[in-house]
């Protein structure tokens, strides 16, 4: 019993004296560790006699509870401390100039993407999602583009499957889809952009990838004349309300007649110069009146119904509109590049 009166004594004396954790953890070894001074006392019980062994036990509980009771209370003051000292010495002063983080933006082409669909949904139209993988006969059977035309050859494309599945090397059947779930009825206003895949080295001009944005028009007493002014509202969106339009004749599968677009350049204001090449005008897209054959496949009787097509590259529009002059910025993800086209992005 005197033995546990000098550990409590002990306790007391040692406790008062600890500055650290550390200190704090070797009494705990001191004391109830395998060699501890408490684990040494209860380990005397064996010799206690009989009588005396419930009162020895007692009092060998209330130095342990004694012991954890101020470890533990000084444990968590330690503790505190040191979390109130860490504060103290990473304290932040909020009133400091604060430092704008770098952050991304919209791709360029998806803006330019964006900017013709919101165009012509407000003309009536809707935007259309098609298959990337595709069939031959959505990509050329049923565009008039039949098996062994040389069109094929000029298109390069990925096959998958034989000659029946592949990438789709334009989104063209996308409208041939669109029209055979309207069975010949209904008419049709659609924009399918996405994007397209064809066999070609990148460079600064080229890409195997690349987005279209194509739009069909189907309904009764449709010319060439109504798709000029669509054309035309288009490219004043794009480019500016001074720029002008002009077709040129052209071919195409699956259109007839079928026009090449042109716009006055933008930058001389058809005087000449680099981007024109000197000529005045740049071409951006295709179009015509949908070839009979088309309709016909697709359902549509063409003594009744008519319609146009067009189709422009969306990273040449892209390049046109912010004078980019090699394609492989559009797939890259550095900043700085990004910061030339979007305010938003300051470096």
């Amino acid at each position: 019993m005197d033995k546990i009166n000098d550990i409590k004594e002990l306790i007391n004396k040692k406790m008062s004296d600890v500055k650290t954790l550390e200190e704090l953890n070797n009494l705990k070894v001191e004391f109830l560790g395998k060699k501890g001074l408490i684990t040494e006392v209860n380990s005397m019980i064996k010799d206690v006699p009989k009588e005396e062994k419930k009162e020895f036990g007692i009092r060998v509980n209330e130095v342990k509870k004694l012991f954890n009771d101020k470890y533990n209370d000084i444990k968590v003051k330690l503790e505190s401390d040191l979390v109130n000292k860490k504060l103290e010495s990473e304290a932040i002063d909020v009133t400091l100039p604060s430092i704008r983080p770098v952050v991304g933006s919209a791709n360029i082409l998806e803006k330019v993407i964006e900017e013709i669909e919101e165009l012509l949904i407000s003309m009536g139209y809707d935007v259309v999602d098609g298959p990337e993988l595709e069939e031959d006969k959505y990509n050329f059977e049923m565009l008039n583009i039949p098996k062994g035309h040389p069109a094929r050859d000029a298109q390069d494309t990925f096959y998958i499957e034989g000659e029946e599945i592949l990438l789709r090397s334009q989104t063209s059947p996308v409208q041939v889809r669109t029209m055979l779930k309207g069975k010949g009825e209904v008419p049709i206003r659609m924009i399918c952009p996405g994007k397209t895949y064809r066999r070609d080295d990148d460079d600064a001009t080229h890409s195997h990838q690349f987005m279209q944005i194509e739009g069909l028009l189907v309904d009764k007493n449709i010319s060439l004349s109504d798709l000029k002014g669509t054309i035309d509202v288009i490219i004043k969106k794009l480019f500016g309300s001074d720029v002008e339009t002009r077709f040129r004749p052209s071919y195409y599968q699956f259109t007839e007649p079928s026009v090449e677009v042109d716009i006055s350049c933008f930058n001389c204001g058809g005087s000449g110069c680099n981007i024109c090449k000197n000529t005045g005008w740049i071409t951006v897209a295709g179009a015509g009146v949908v070839h009979p054959n088309v309709l016909r496949m697709s359902g549509y009787d063409p003594k009744v119904w008519s319609g146009f097509a067009f189709g422009f590259g969306a990273e040449r529009m892209a390049m046109l509109k912010y004078d980019i002059n090699d394609i492989r910025v559009f797939y890259n993800t550095n900043l700085k590049e990004l910061s030339n086209f979007d305010r938003e992005v300051d470096l």
